[in-house]
């Protein structure tokens, strides 16, 4: 029988370590001194312990290894344990490789002077939501927009369906367009929404990877945030897989009152308004070695 300080010496584990594993019942001493409360441990101990290291250096939390060694799992058992280590462990993989992506791209712009944009786009899931629509492609974008969101707010204000939420507009182009360009504008309604006037009602999909950017101020700045957002997304093996869409977080309105809006929402000057910018993203796979 060893002394738990002979123990931890030839083990090469720490007696605080030791002590931890006889608390959680995971290796308990062979024999307890009833009256120093001594630990004593026995040489065949020593391969139980190396299971617990191994599963340890394996990434097995110590619940997970108490129920291992506990058990005395069966080999059905184990590889299925070893399996979901082995997921957990792709997935943790894939999440610090886009970080180490992102780091890399940060560098780069340090590197070459350029400043991040600002304010900072994140990767984010965007949910599912239900909305009236109209879609058109307008001479004009800018007065195009704003008649479509009127007649859309006019359709769920009558409709007595208009949900609380920003207005949502979804650009339908591959390329971005002040005229002649595909939009729809659209406003959050409620669920059990079905007619809405001469609007559509649909749920928007949600988004798995969007890149959001938000932007306060002007509508004037929107060719250099989304130019912005694009070299951002470059950087970081990003590419647009969907439409583009802009959500209007604090806007203007003509007509406020007559269609009934989000109070919380609007602003009355230029410098109030709140705008996101969310594209749909996937990551580029990585060029082939030749």
């Amino acid at each position: 029988m060893f002394k738990i300080s002979d123990f931890s010496r030839f083990t090469r584990v720490s007696v605080k370590a030791l002590r931890h594993y006889d608390r959680l019942g995971i290796l308990r001493p062979a024999h307890v001194d009833p009256e120093s409360r001594y630990r004593y441990y026995s040489a065949r101990q020593v391969s139980r312990l190396q299971r617990i290291l191994a599963l340890r250096e394996l990434g097995f939390s110590l619940e997970h290894v108490a129920d291992i060694v506990g058990a005395d799992a069966s080999e059905p058992t184990m590889r299925r344990l070893l399996e979901m280590r082995r997921t957990q462990v792709e997935r943790q993989l894939a999440l610090d490789r886009e970080r180490l992506a992102q780091l890399d791209a940060r560098l780069r712009e340090l590197d070459e002077g350029r400043s991040p944009v600002l304010p900072e786009a994140v990767v984010q899931a965007i949910p599912a939501v239900r909305v009236a629509s109209r879609r058109a492609r307008v001479p004009d974008l800018d007065n195009g927009v704003r008649l479509l969101f009127e007649a859309v707010e006019l359709d769920a204000s009558r409709a007595e369906v208009r949900a609380e939420g920003p207005p949502i507009l979804i650009y339908h182009d591959r390329d971005h367009r002040m005229s002649e360009a595909d939009v729809e504008a659209a406003v959050p309604v409620t669920p059990d929404a079905r007619r809405c006037g001469r609007s559509k009602v649909r749920t928007l999909p949600a988004i798995v990877s969007a890149a959001c950017v938000t932007y306060a101020g002007s509508y004037d700045q929107w060719t250099d945030v989304l130019r912005g957002l694009l070299a951002w997304l470059q950087t970081r093996r990003l590419a647009p897989a969907g439409p583009m869409r802009e959500v209007f977080l604090q806007f203007r309105a003509r007509d406020p009152v007559g269609l009934r809006l989000p109070r919380e929402f609007l602003g009355e000057r230029s410098e109030d308004l709140v705008t996101e910018m969310q594209i749909p993203v996937t990551r580029r796979s990585p060029p082939a070695r030749r």
